[in-house]
């Protein structure tokens, strides 16, 4: 099956994360070509550019499933802010009501419209909890925490006034034996006020800075509650300057830390809509 050019898609953005949406009910793009295709579309300058692919599918188990891309084709289980895009693309094309729940690799996400741009997600719960971590960065030794909180996050408590070298750092933690085969996506947090963090998060898939990740204020959030720096809800700003709100229920218990109710509000625009010709491939 040939893709069928003009192909009708949106741009969205979730606190400067941002994503191509395209409404895949009728499948238009085969399966053996939508990695590739999601490379392609994704490079900035050369096609549309973004962070990754969003295809919105049928589901027989919520309102919708979906497809999900990084912007180097690799598939990602779950991403908090391409998330609440695709719940603002599901209700504004009629795909789903104000509540709605679908499908991801990491599980059923459930979502409600709050505003015309504010979309709040109730997160899978977080698993995979390793507290104490230890790695050498610039020669100087740093703790670490682990948690997959939808995808696999490591998240580095920076003190305010100290400069982070995201991208040369993030990339070491990124491909460290510690977190193979998955790898995992880096968290630098600074707390800049009471239950408020500064995060600035280098995404595997990505392999740079993004402006935003939910799933990473999740992460963050988390960690900051059980070291004492915050508790629920949580502030979240963002390398971009946008704010995400993090809500959850934490336990600390004798097999390790239980996150519940886990909640993620922020964001989800409409940036254009448009039609992708052929060139976009080239």
């Amino acid at each position: 099956m040939a893709i069928d050019f003009p192909l009708p898609f949106t741009k969205m953005s979730g606190a400067g994360n941002d994503f191509i949406v395209i409404d895949h009910r009728l499948a238009l793009i085969p399966e053996a070509e939508q990695a590739g295709f999601a490379q392609k579309v994704c490079r900035r300058m050369f096609s549309v550019g973004a962070d990754g692919l969003i295809l919105i599918e049928n589901s027989e188990l919520a309102d919708f499933r979906w497809r999900f891309y990084n912007g180097d084709g690799s598939v990602a289980e779950m991403c908090g802010n391409g998330a609440r895009c695709a719940a603002r693309f599901a209700y504004k094309n009629g795909i789903a009501g104000a509540r709605m729940s679908f499908e991801t690799l990491a599980g059923i996400i459930e979502a409600e419209i709050e505003s015309d741009d504010t979309v709040r997600l109730r997160m899978t719960p977080p698993f995979d909890f390793r507290t104490h971590l230890t790695l050498t960065l610039d020669g100087q030794e740093r703790t670490l925490s682990f948690v997959n909180s939808g995808v696999p996050h490591t998240v580095i408590f920076m003190r305010a006034e100290e400069d982070i070298p995201v991208r040369e750092w993030g990339k070491i933690v990124r491909f460290h034996p510690l977190f193979q085969p998955a790898g995992t996506n880096v968290n630098f947090v600074q707390k800049i006020a009471a239950n408020t963090l500064r995060v600035r998060t280098y995404e595997r898939g990505v392999e740079d800075e993004t402006m935003a990740c939910g799933t990473g204020a999740v992460a963050s959030a988390l960690f900051a509650a059980l070291d004492g720096l915050a508790s629920s809800p949580v502030a979240i700003m963002t390398s971009g300057g946008e704010h995400l709100t993090i809500f959850f229920d934490l336990q600390k218990g004798p097999d390790g830390p239980r996150a519940e109710n886990v909640f993620l509000q922020g964001p989800a625009r409409i940036i254009y809509e448009g039609l992708l010709t052929t060139e976009a491939l080239l």
